[in-house]
């Protein structure tokens, strides 16, 4: 072998490297997360913010890489064809050169260099932008003219579509690759999750139903008032004046103690407006209105004009943040599973819950608690003892209470085994002579 094919030899393998090179910037570029670049180059990190620079000169940069990678190649295939033409002839050194280059460039100039730039993105991405500095104007000229091309392309197959955008869905599911990936805790990921689909939930999902209410006549002695305070542990209660139907205003239990020590008897003294609202109210507005309006409570009212239940800024935060249990809270726990691998579910869980909870397909049901829906699939007041079916569960009703199930059983239906397959092969029958 002379000088001259030593030296293609030498320049062969550079360019090889270098296809390499473009190759492992290209993936390491396209691997980055920009998140937390952003984040490390606000906090003063120089290299992640000269990564992010160079990231975000998104069109120069990958032209350039991919005008680099083709000339890099192309010319490394033309040098292993000019070697073997002269000890192999014409034909046979160019099919020779096809082979050995094609196995090796994928080897080194493609396979090797992206795995290994995937699994370390931000260092190969630091560590190439010096030399990405050098290429991005030195390939200009080229870059330039593809750009135009582009631009031509472009305007002739112009799409009207609106231009993409990160959607709620894609968002949850980059929280959920960052808690896979040791980013983000559990409780971090529930949190966001939770702001994330937080102005998509209605007052009348998470409201305290009127059922459930605890409200006193505008004509209750304070001998009585003190005793439902005492009892429940609220800080506020609504008034009414004949029916719930007709709330008037709410009484603070701070307001009402005072009064009580100076000796005062008039209730109607302590009475503050009331705010209304309607179960379609979102709470992310209702949260807006608690602030602005200074207020704890709502009365949420229905279509009729009569009392819906009520809401208040403790239900939104817990929405948000989860359940806030005090001192005055009793514990009770809406799924609980049994030893038989059953589960019991209070009536008034969430069928959002339920559906999550238990991977229950979503059923046709306009209906937000776990008693309303057997309402709906039942077509009747579900009374203790009556049994339904429920995705892959059969479920009966353990407890009832003023017209409503307060607690169902769900116990999971076995899995039928599966038939067992024929052996494959031609059968033969023979038979007795």
């Amino acid at each position: 072998m002379d000088d001259g094919s030593i030296l293609a030899l030498a320049v062969m393998v550079a360019l090889i490297a270098l296809s390499g090179f473009f190759s492992a910037v290209e993936t390491a570029f396209s691997s980055l997360n920009e998140i937390r670049l952003k984040s490390r180059a606000e906090d003063g990190d120089a290299a992640a913010a000269r990564v992010l620079a160079m990231a975000q000169q998104h069109d120069k940069l990958f032209s350039t890489i991919l005008v680099g990678d083709t000339i890099a190649n192309l010319a490394a295939a033309s040098l292993g064809v000019l070697l073997l033409i002269r000890p192999l002839g014409a034909l046979r050194g160019t099919i020779v050169s096809a082979v050995v280059l094609a196995v090796v460039i994928l080897l080194f100039g493609e396979i090797g260099p992206r795995s290994m730039a995937r699994e370390i993105p931000e260092k190969v991405a630091t560590a190439s932008v010096p030399a990405m500095r050098f290429f991005i104007p030195l390939l200009t000229p080229l870059t330039g003219l593809f750009g135009l091309w582009n631009k031509l392309v472009t305007h002739c197959f112009h799409s009207k579509a609106e231009p993409d955008s990160i959607t709620e869905g894609e968002l949850i599911t980059m929280v959920s690759e960052a808690e896979s990936e040791g980013e983000l805790t559990d409780r971090e990921g529930e949190l966001i999750r939770s702001a994330i689909e937080f102005d998509d939930v209605e007052v009348g999902e998470i409201l305290t139903p009127r059922v459930d209410v605890v409200a006193v006549k505008d004509t209750v002695s304070f001998d009585e008032l003190a005793e439902v305070f005492a009892e429940t542990g609220y800080s506020r209660l609504p008034v009414y004046h004949g029916t719930i139907d007709d709330i008037v205003g709410v009484v603070h239990e701070k307001d009402f103690s005072k009064a009580r020590m100076r000796g005062l008897t008039s209730l109607h003294a302590l009475v503050t407006p009331a705010l209304f609202t309607t179960g379609a109210t979102k709470i992310s507005s209702m949260l807006r209105t608690f602030r602005e309006e200074h207020h704890h409570m709502a009365v949420v009212v229905d279509e009729y004009g009569g009392t819906e239940g009520i809401i208040t800024l403790e239900d939104i935060l817990e929405e948000l943040v989860g359940e806030i249990w005090d001192e005055h809270d009793e514990a009770v726990e809406d799924f609980r599973p049994q030893k038989d691998g059953s589960w019991l579910v209070a009536g008034t869980a969430s069928v959002d819950d339920l559906y999550e909870k238990l991977d229950i397909p979503p059923q046709e049901t306009d209906s937000n608690t776990v008693n309303g829906l057997l309402q709906d699939l039942t077509g009747h007041l579900p009374k203790v003892g009556d049994g339904f079916q429920l995705g892959h569960y059969t479920g009966v009703v353990t407890h009832a209470a003023r017209r409503r199930v307060t607690e169902v059983r769900l116990t999971p239906r076995p899995v039928p085994p599966e038939p067992e397959q024929a052996p494959s092969g031609r059968r033969f029958s023979h038979t007795a002579e």
